[in-house]
C-alpha cells in the first residue's frame, strides 16, 4: 500500500479534480496497480491518494516512470508526503480490505 498527501499550493480544488480526471486513465494503464482512491479534505487543504498494489516490484517500477517523475515536479503539490507500507494479509482479509484485481469482461 501507498499512501500520498499533500498541500495545494495556487490552486484550487477545482482545478485539482480536472488534472485528477485527467490522469486517472493513465493511472488505470499502470502495471500492477490494482486501485486507485482520491483523497479530499478540503476544510486542512489535505489531499492525496491511497494505492493498492499487486506486489512491491509494482510499486518499485512505478517510481521510475515518466508518470511519477510528473507528479513529483508539479509547483501546486507543496509538503508531499509519500509512504509505502506492507499489508498484514491475514487480518486485512477477514476485514475485507483486500482488493482483487479484476479483468474487464
Amino acid at each position: 500500500m501507498q499512501i500520498v498527501t499533500f498541500n495545494l499550493t495556487n490552486c484550487s480544488q477545482a482545478e485539482l479534480e480536472k488534472i485528477c480526471r485527467e490522469l486517472a486513465p493513465q493511472f488505470a494503464a499502470v502495471p500492477g496497480l490494482i486501485s486507485k482512491v482520491y483523497l479530499s479534505d478540503p476544510a486542512n487543504n489535505i489531499y492525496g491518494g491511497v494505492y493498492t498494489w499487486q506486489d512491491r516490484a509494482s510499486y518499485d517500477a512505478y517510481t521510475r516512470t515518466e508518470l511519477f517523475k510528473l507528479l513529483g515536479s508539479r509547483p501546486i503539490f507543496s509538503n508531499v508526503v509519500l509512504q509505502c507500507f506492507d499489508v498484514l494479509e491475514e487480518p486485512t482479509r477477514v476485514t475485507r480490505g483486500l482488493i482483487t484485481q479484476t479483468t474487464a469482461a
